[in-house]
């Protein structure tokens, strides 16, 4: 029984610290660095980039808060009203993706950032929308590796 015990909990726990997988449209980055310096650095990023933090949200202080530990885990939505008030005017329907979403994982390693491009993120709405679209994309694409770049450099 303990020797089944520990083969779960070993399975756990490298299930529990799983690296992000790439999937189409997805940037991945594997860093060193600790996840809550890892979430400073976004942060930091995303203003240095001229853009706002959005959002927050994951479940790791709530489940501290009810006894369970899990690894780090933090989707941060960052946008700015210049690409906002920009997208709502080519495509009402795209304004639900925003905003785009970075996720940044506790690993065995440190800490990895993922997110969506925002082409692959608005790509759905670009035929309905046309080229300034498409183009508003590109630019945050820009913008979101730049962050990506110094958060993780």
């Amino acid at each position: 029984m303990r020797l089944l015990l520990s083969v779960v909990l070993c399975i756990w726990a490298s299930v529990a610290h799983a690296d992000v997988v790439a999937r189409e449209g997805w940037v991945v980055v594997e860093t060193t660095k600790s996840y809550s310096d890892l979430v400073a650095e976004v942060k930091a990023a995303v203003k240095a980039n001229k853009m706002g933090v959005v959002t927050q949200a994951g479940p790791t202080g709530a489940a501290k808060a009810r006894g369970i530990t899990i690894p780090g885990n933090r989707v941060i939505g960052v946008f700015n009203n210049i690409f906002a008030v920009r997208i709502l005017k080519l495509s009402t329907a795209a304004m639900i993706e925003a905003p785009i979403r970075i996720y940044v994982t506790e690993t065995n390693a440190g800490a990895t950032l993922s997110y969506k491009t925002p082409s692959h993120v608005f790509a759905p709405y670009v035929q309905e929308s046309g080229p300034e679209l498409e183009a508003a994309a590109s630019e945050l694409d820009v913008i979101f590796k730049a962050i990506a770049d110094d958060a993780t450099g």
